[in-house]
């Protein structure tokens, strides 16, 4: 897909990953970017720098995702391109509170459906569309000292598959970021965390990454190169792999 002259728009974009892709969108030509952010002030700040439109909205409520979707189409016009990009981190394992678990799984996968459900249908009619769903290395590999990131980012890995294979003859095309560390508010005070062991990059090549491969309609965006390697060495032999991974445990489950 060709950015030049689409509408865009970018949940998670008062700062980080979002406000880097609401950039590179501005920079290759888009149409229209609506910068959508629970903080709303952030996500107006990103909407004058690129001039867009910014908008306060919980992509944990369906009804609002759904307004959103609804208001976009209805007020500048139909959405060619919807990037999922908000997330959060919550660390710990099972013990993790119930309310916290259903938080997690509200933002970084339901918050995807939500989008899918209530645009995917839309964009069928029209002849296609694109979405650009933020998971992380975590959805391919996994995440030390957090399940509950690893199992909902897996999760958002797991739908954007499933929307590629289902719709792909409709028209509709996916791609998911599956970068590791990443320089924004969630990994701040985290440079020697494990994420961090091939480096923390910043989110404007991030975005760029993203940007070529939405233009080539690439499924999966790996700005760590590295992330492919493991990923081939889990499936060549997944007892090695988690022998691995369990050393790494022992280094950083307490970082």
């Amino acid at each position: 897909m060709d950015i030049k002259n689409r509408i865009v728009v970018v949940t998670g974009a008062a700062g980080g990953i979002g406000r880097a892709l609401a950039q590179a969108f501005a920079e290759a030509g888009a149409k229209k970017i609506v910068c959508v952010d629970l903080d709303g002030d952030g996500a107006d700040a990103t909407a004058k720098m690129v001039d867009g439109i910014g908008r306060k909205v919980d992509v944990a409520n369906e009804d609002e995702i759904k307004a959103l979707i609804e208001d976009t189409e209805k007020d500048v016009g139909p959405i060619d391109l919807f990037c999922s990009n908000a997330g959060i981190g919550i660390a710990g394992g099972p013990e993790v509170a119930n309310d916290q678990w259903q938080k997690i799984w509200e933002i970084n996968v339901m918050a995807h459906i939500y989008a899918a459900r209530h645009l995917a249908p839309k964009m069928i009619e029209r002849g296609g569309g694109y979405f650009l769903n933020t998971a992380s290395a975590a959805g391919l590999l996994s995440q030390i000292g957090s399940a509950p990131y690893a199992v909902t980012k897996h999760a958002a890995v797991a739908l954007a598959e499933w929307v590629a294979l289902t719709y792909g003859d409709d028209g509709i095309k996916v791609s998911v970021l599956c970068p590791q560390a990443v320089r924004t508010n969630m990994t701040q005070g985290k440079e020697d965390h494990v994420a961090s062991v091939d480096g923390m990059m910043e989110p404007e090549p991030v975005a760029q990454a993203c940007l070529e491969a939405i233009e080539k309609e690439t499924f999966l965006v790996l700005p760590h190169k590295e992330v492919l390697d493991y990923m081939r060495k889990k499936a060549d032999n997944y007892d090695r792999w988690i022998g691995g991974m369990r050393k790494l445990n022992r280094k950083y489950s307490q970082a």
